[in-house]
């Protein structure tokens, strides 16, 4: 901070913090291709940083029954998740050969530990964690899926008393009287409808990260333990296919 101090005037080097933010990566080798893994993975810690900054206000949308807000919000985030997606390409640069060279200097430590990211999982309703992972404190809290059964409510749509008295704290499952709801709000076409498929949306991005996230660890250290001790791929794929709003996908087969 020396150049504001002497100065008087923000620069862009203090103002995005660069002394700390190009100094953060200390590689535990030698080895070329650690440098690489770890600033991906900053990376990521930043977007998932983003994306509950921004869910936090889509939340806050819903609530308020801001469509058009909230819709915005929303392609915000289906924006941030394609980046999040399109990383992992830089990733899968790294051979099994390259990573294996300096996987030893990463001990126990594991993505499985991310914080973050389990606080985005709660926060989009997952409950199910295991018990060895990070429990996040968003999972004592209403998830999206609750600020979006609110926000129907501000839409005019009458909330069965199981959705109104929903337990917060339980898995997000799928239920006959929302997909008929759904369907009402589909039905209408009106703005209730398009907030939905923007969800579909988002529910498809997670799900495509959790895929391609899947693949990578695959082809990166195939059926290998992680290195915090998880089962590696073998638990990523556990749970891939499983959709974060199954309401959105099963009010479909209503016709």
């Amino acid at each position: 901070m020396a150049d504001t101090e002497d100065t008087g005037k923000i620069t862009y080097s203090s103002y995005l913090g660069l002394d700390k933010l190009l100094t953060a990566q200390e590689p535990r080798s030698t080895e070329h291709d650690e440098l690489l893994f770890i600033t991906i993975h900053q990376v990521y810690e930043l977007w998932f940083k983003q994306l509950l900054h921004e869910l936090a206000r889509l939340q806050q949308l819903l609530e308020k029954g801001q469509s058009t807000h909230s819709m915005r919000t929303l392609r915000r985030i289906l924006a941030i998740l394609k980046i999040v997606v399109a990383q992992l390409d830089v990733l899968e640069t790294m051979t099994p050969a390259q990573f294996r060279t300096f996987r030893d200097a990463l001990g126990t430590s594991s993505g499985f530990e991310s914080i973050q990211f389990r606080e985005l999982e709660a926060v989009l309703g997952r409950r199910d964690f295991p018990k060895w992972a990070p429990q996040p404190e968003a999972a004592n809290r209403p998830s999206v899926f609750d600020s979006f059964i609110r926000y129907l409510a501000t839409q005019g749509y009458e909330l069965p008393d199981e959705l109104q008295h929903r337990d917060l704290t339980a898995p997000i499952e799928a239920s006959d009287a929302m997909q008929q709801l759904l369907k009402h709000a589909y039905d209408d076409d009106a703005s209730a409808a398009a907030v939905s498929e923007l969800l579909v949306d988002l529910d498809e991005g997670m799900q495509e990260w959790r895929y391609r996230h899947v693949k990578m660890v695959e082809r990166t250290i195939g059926g290998m333990r992680g290195t915090g001790g998880s089962t590696g791929a073998a638990y990523l794929s556990s749970t891939v296919g499983k959709p974060t709003f199954p309401d959105l996908w099963a009010m479909r087969s209503l016709g």
